[in-house]
């Protein structure tokens, strides 16, 4: 049998056997067949072309450069241009610190050449800038000859090499003042060169920052034109080509040249004018009255100083939230005052306004440290009286009695007060005017007792009793005391001390009725006998060196009572000594025997112990407590132990 062949739809399309098949399978192959091949063939036509006219433009350069000279050499492609920034002095430029800028360019002949120029952008306001120099530094490819121009002004080029002297016949380009001219090389060229400040133009400068533009232009020799590649005419300059970059040079702050400074300029608030030895601020309280005399009620000293510690003048900007600020003639909340020798005074105003008034001082480059000003009321509203030396001697008795007057503010009143008495044949002030004691912040008033005795002490803000309006503080009372020394005593501030510890030994020295004696009787020369005072065991580092001499000054107690804060609690004639205590445990005496100066059956011993606490001891006792307490818990663990087993059983059960 013979088999059946398979036939091509193009035969069965060619027999007339149009079936829709085989057309469809026809029509698929012929598309295929037909498009790419002739996209291929356009794609190879097409990179022919390119070939054939690549292989003509370079036949017909070659041949071009082998049969003639071109009619004019140039730099061709983009000249480049780069900088770094620099630095100088006040009085000189440096080469090592100065700027740099590198251009870059490609010649194809070696008579062509790059002119750099430099040209003034910005400078100090108050700056007279001078010139910039431009010298050769390094070359990364070879250059026939590198030309600095003479720093002239001219606006001739002749193309010398020669640096000239009148612009005219040795050549340079003088459309700027500084200039440099770089020679090619037949190739890719590239120089750097050094940008500096001019020391001979200029031998003082201002600091700040100075920046110029430097210009890269090509100038190129025409073949043909002149003489030489050295005559003018043979060079023409293609400012189409130029090229430019900033570049900065900046001259520091000498230390006698600088702005003020915050580590040597200051300014300080003080209660005196002009006051050249103020080295702190005070917080002065102030009446907030206008002054019937225009007079400042403070000032704020301000010194103005550079680096160098020289003067700097600057202007100074004050501000305050209460009162004012200023002159007399320039005052005002705010204010901006100048000044030309580096120190103002600033003065500062009441304008009625009561309150803590906040003080700003700043300078054009510093700003100081806020001050503050108290402008207290014209009245206290409370004011509250303590003894600071509650045993007066008869005759005059300085700063007997602190006070402390506050405002409807809360703060302090440093106006007016006055001490009255209720006894006068015992203490005799009536309406006797206190003083205020800027520095404890408080009023301080004297008693002049007349006899011994007792008397109340009782302070107002008038002197008139009683007046409209009139604030008194509560009475304190005061012994008149004038007997002599009878006794003493001795007493430690604790009873127990830990090794090393600070304590405090005070001495009370008591009349014949057992009262202090008063704090102005005296020196007593022989309070105690020829030992003085005398410890059982040595003190520590930092004790007081009390414990030897007879002399005893009852004044003395009086200093640090007057002195203290305003809580003052020892109102007594005390003195007090500091005492470190040994490093090792036990018990520590103080003892004295009464000398010449007390009766004779007061000459006897007196003493005063203390315990302190032995380290070694102190350890063992925390031992033993604490292996009493591991006992007792290991206890209660077998206890409980024992109940958890007995539950169990029983649940058991």
């Amino acid at each position: 049998m013979t088999p059946k062949k398979q036939v091509s739809p193009a035969i069965r399309i060619l027999r007339g056997e149009r079936d829709a098949s085989a057309r469809a399978t026809h029509l698929e192959a012929a598309t295929r067949k037909f498009l790419v091949t002739t996209n291929e063939r356009k794609y190879m036509s097409t990179k022919t072309n390119f070939k054939r006219i690549a292989l003509v433009a370079a036949a017909a350069l070659g041949l071009g450069v082998l049969s003639s000279v071109p009619s004019q050499a140039t730099v061709i492609n983009a000249i480049t241009i780069t900088t770094a920034a620099g630095t100088a002095s006040a009085a000189k430029a440096d080469s090592t610190t100065a700027g740099s800028v590198t251009v870059k360019w490609q010649s194809i002949t070696a008579s062509d050449s790059v002119v750099l120029s430099a040209t003034l952008k910005s400078k100090p306001t108050a700056a007279t800038a001078p010139s910039v120099v431009l010298s050769g530094k390094d070359t990364l490819t070879a250059v026939a000859a590198t030309v600095l121009a003479p720093g002239t002004v001219n606006t001739g080029f002749d193309g010398g090499n020669t640096p000239g002297v009148d612009g005219v016949t040795n050549g340079y380009l003088y459309n700027y003042k500084d200039s440099a001219v770089a020679t090619s090389a037949v190739g890719y060229n590239s120089a750097t060169f050094r940008v500096q400040l001019d020391s001979l133009t200029s031998t003082t400068r201002s600091s700040g920052t100075y920046v110029y533009t430097i210009t890269a232009t090509p100038y190129t020799y025409v073949a043909g034109i002149g003489v030489s590649p050295t005559f003018a005419g043979n060079n023409t300059i293609d400012y189409s080509k130029s090229v430019s970059a900033d570049i900065t040079i900046t001259i520091a702050e000498l230390a006698s040249e600088s702005v003020v400074a915050s580590g040597t300029s200051s300014a300080w608030l003080t209660t005196t004018a002009a006051n050249t030895s103020a080295a702190a601020d005070t917080t002065p309280s102030v009446p907030a009255a206008v002054s019937a005399t225009n007079t400042p009620r403070a000032y704020v000293y301000v010194k103005l100083l550079n680096a160098a510690g020289s003067a700097a003048s600057e202007s100074v900007t004050v501000t305050t939230t209460i009162g004012q600020v200023g002159s007399s003639t320039v005052r005002g909340k705010s204010v901006v005052l100048a000044t030309s020798s580096g120190v103002v005074d600033i003065g500062v105003y009441s304008d009625g306004t009561a309150g803590t008034a906040t003080i700003t001082v700043a300078s054009t480059s510093v700003t100081f440290s806020s001050k503050t000003v108290v402008f207290y009321a014209a009245a206290p509203t409370t004011i509250v009286a303590s003894g600071l030396d509650i045993y007066p001697k008869i005759g005059t008795n300085t700063g007997a009695l602190g006070v402390i007057a506050k405002d409807v503010n809360g703060n302090i009143f440093g106006g007016d007060l006055y001490v009255s008495s209720d006894a006068l044949t015992v203490i005799s002030e009536t309406a006797t005017a206190c003083s205020f004691n800027s520095t404890a912040q408080r009023h301080q008033c004297d008693l002049t007792g007349v006899v011994e005795g007792k008397a109340n002490i009782t302070v107002r803000s008038a002197a008139t009793t009683p007046s409209t309006g009139m604030v008194s503080s509560n009475a304190v009372a005061f012994t008149v005391q004038n007997k002599a020394a009878d006794s003493f005593k001795l007493t430690w501030d604790k009873t127990t001390y830990a090794p090393g510890e600070k304590a405090t030994l005070t001495l009370s020295v008591l009349a014949s009725d057992g009262l202090p004696v008063s704090t102005s009787v005296g020196t007593i020369a022989n309070l105690f006998s020829s030992k003085g005072i005398v410890l059982s065991t040595q003190a520590g580092a930092g004790s007081n060196t009390m414990f030897t001499g007879t002399v005893v000054v009852t004044a003395a107690p009086a200093a640090p009572a007057k002195t203290v804060t305003n809580t003052q609690t020892k109102t007594t004639p005390i003195v007090e000594y500091t005492v470190y205590m040994p490093t090792n445990g036990g018990t520590i005496t103080a003892e004295a025997t009464g000398g010449a100066s007390l009766p004779l059956a007061k000459q006897v011993k007196v003493t005063a112990s203390a315990t302190i606490t032995d380290n070694a001891a102190a350890a063992l006792a925390a031992v033993t407590a604490l292996a009493t307490t591991v006992a007792s818990l290991k206890t209660l663990i077998t206890t409980l132990t024992n109940l958890v087993l007995k539950i169990q059983k029983k649940v058991k059960a």
